[in-house]
């Protein structure tokens, strides 16, 4: 995985590696770890489950390490996610599960 495949996959590149003090190379190391599969099951399993308040804090857990690396296309559909389940409401969770995995599926796929 490059800076360039993380810009074309709609990454603000500019904005993650700034947050790693101007470290291209540990910014990309990060990457794979934030997309690290188990941490979308369990996202994934609790709402199934409707285990919101686990949920919620799988979702949050998620928003934090996408945020802070500006993987927008991911980041953006879990902020929508959390704040559903902040309030542990019983809304039909397909849609946004799908895009959440479609995106992370996209970037894993550059690993």
């Amino acid at each position: 995985m490059t800076i360039d495949d993380l810009r074309n996959l709609g990454a603000n590149v500019d904005e993650g590696v700034a947050r790693c003090a101007g470290n291209a190379t540990f910014y990309v190391m990060l990457v794979p770890k934030a997309l690290e599969i188990s941490r979308f099951e369990t996202l994934d399993q609790c709402v199934k489950a409707k285990q919101f308040k686990e949920a919620f804090e799988a979702a949050h857990a998620l928003k934090g390490v996408l945020g802070n690396l500006s993987l927008t296309p991911i980041y953006e559909p879990i902020c929508e996610i959390t704040e559903l389940l902040r309030t542990e409401q019983d809304v039909p969770y397909e849609a946004l599960l799908e895009t959440i995995w479609a995106a992370r599926n996209r970037f894993a796929e550059k690993i």
